[in-house]
């Protein structure tokens, strides 16, 4: 897996660009890339999102996307990570376990308890990565096509969350979400910069 540190992308811009990053994976000319970078506010969304989970007083842009999962917000203060992977050449597993996985331990490594969860049947998803109460530190939508995937994380480190009171994450209504600055004060230690965070994530993806 190689990593490219990416600075604030317009989320358009990235999409774009990543479908020529799924392109050259797909025709073998480019190796397993794991891209980190943050986007300026934006509300993306699944095909299957209800309108009533957007926000609906206009004070986000909204976008739709080809991933799955439904409302995710992306803007300053998070860390979002791309993963453009041959799953073929990887070998058979479930990469967004994976995922959950790799993100748990880079954030056991900066200090902080983290814990994936099982979704109920019938439940909205609960793919993510969690605090031990159940407070919402990233979320995950992927893409699978030709088997390269594409899209990945969006992770919470010094973001407002206030911008969650205006729509409906994830089809989770009353979710908490939360971020590394939040559970920092909480214990009263400093929250990481980005850079380390970038850091740990690439080391427990393999970046």
């Amino acid at each position: 897996m190689v990593r490219v540190d990416l600075g604030e992308v317009g989320y358009t811009e990235a999409i774009e660009a990543m479908r020529g990053w799924v392109a050259e994976r797909q025709a073998g000319t480019a190796p397993d890339r794991l891209f980190l970078l943050s986007h300026p506010p934006v509300v993306t969304y699944g095909r299957h999102t209800p309108p009533g989970d957007l926000p609906q007083d206009g004070s986000l842009q909204t976008v739709e996307v080809d991933r799955g999962g439904h409302a995710t917000y992306h803007g300053p203060g998070q860390l979002v990570g791309y993963l453009v992977m041959n799953l073929r050449e990887r070998g058979p597993g479930d990469v967004v376990r994976w995922l959950e996985l790799g993100l748990i331990a880079a954030l056991a490594e900066l200090g902080f308890a983290a814990v994936r969860r099982e979704t109920p049947k019938g439940e909205s998803s609960l793919v993510g990565v969690w605090t031990p109460e159940h407070h919402k530190l990233a979320s995950i939508g992927m893409r699978i096509r030709g088997s390269v995937t594409s899209h990945g994380f969006a992770l919470n480190i010094d973001s407002d969350l206030d911008v969650y009171d205006r729509f409906t994450a994830c089809r989770l209504d009353g979710v908490t979400m939360t971020s590394l600055r939040r559970l920092a004060e909480a214990a009263g230690v400093p929250t990481p910069a980005e850079s380390d965070v970038r850091d740990a994530v690439a080391r427990h993806l393999g970046a």
